[in-house]
């Protein structure tokens, strides 16, 4: 679970940002840097041991993609953090099809599943199929998608993943539910197709 030392004082840091200060992204950093450092730290977890990406660098790279986004009106801190977590999915994503050695699936980042995510797929999957089978989610049920970035990628909570999202913690365990089981059929089914090739 994330927390905070002042919930408060993040959410009022993000009005101000989205109202135009320009202050506000520079005052945000030191209130919400361990939170991301611990979503970073997540993220890298489940990748391969040997990933050339740290910590440091995925929290800054993904916070200068933040700062660029000036038509982002933030709700809270909740919402902040769900959007973090995406953008730092992107950055992953990114730097894993920057290394591929080959079009065929050469040397893939491998990202680590833990059971949480599904029962029954590999315990290591390529990050970018594990990417193409999110996009394809979020074109067939776009709040389900959001669910899986916020709660595997993001680390919040069913309740704060709730309150990003603005529906009951019940409805997040239903969809949870749902979308793992819709990613495995999807990521077993491409795989069988590479096989097929």
């Amino acid at each position: 679970m994330i927390s905070s030392p002042s919930r408060q004082a993040v959410t009022q840091v993000l009005i101000d940002w989205s109202k135009g200060d320009r202050g506000a992204a520079e005052r945000l950093m030191p209130l919400i840097y361990d939170e991301l450092r611990q979503i970073a730290r997540g993220y890298l977890r489940r990748e391969r041991a040997d990933h050339t990406l740290q910590a440091t660098g995925l929290v800054h790279e993904a916070y200068l993609r933040l700062v660029d986004q000036t038509t982002t009106t933030w709700q809270n801190r909740a919402h902040f953090f769900g959007v973090a977590a995406g953008v730092m999915r992107r950055v992953l994503v990114d730097h894993a099809r920057r290394h591929r050695t080959d079009k065929r699936g050469g040397k893939w980042e491998k990202l680590e599943f833990d059971e949480a995510l599904a029962a029954g797929l590999p315990r290591s999957l390529d990050l970018v199929s594990l990417d193409e089978a999110l996009q394809e989610l979020a074109r067939v049920d776009p709040r389900q998608s959001q669910v899986v970035e916020l709660r595997f990628f993001g680390g919040l909570t069913t309740e704060e993943t709730s309150e990003v999202l603005g529906v009951s913690p019940r409805t997040i365990k239903r969809e949870w539910r749902r979308a793992r089981a819709w990613l495995y059929r999807e990521i077993r089914r491409g795989e069988e197709n590479r096989d097929a090739v």
